[in-house]
């Protein structure tokens, strides 16, 4: 019979373990640490009205959307009402 052979496991090298440094680095007295805050904070508050607008235009259409519905329920009942008499 016909039997497929498997890989050998390769046994995984032995490492040693080195601690790592958790200091940040000192910034340069000069340098800012982060000097695009003030773009971040700009896009953050620009997507934030983007959203604030999609929201109010998703308002809108849906209560455009149930005005409708509900009009044309009112004309259903009008014209069956009429037919009937």
């Amino acid at each position: 019979m016909l039997r497929p052979k498997l890989p050998d496991i390769p046994t995984p090298p032995t490492t040693t373990v080195t601690p790592q440094q958790t200091q940040a680095p000192a910034s340069s007295a000069g340098h800012p640490v982060a000097p695009y805050v003030g773009v971040g904070v700009g896009a953050v508050a620009a997507v934030v009205v983007v959203g604030i607008v999609l929201t109010a235009l998703l308002a809108a259409v849906a209560v455009s959307a149930v005005s409708v519905a509900i009009a044309a329920v009112v004309l259903r009942s009008l014209v069956s009402s009429a037919h009937k008499r």
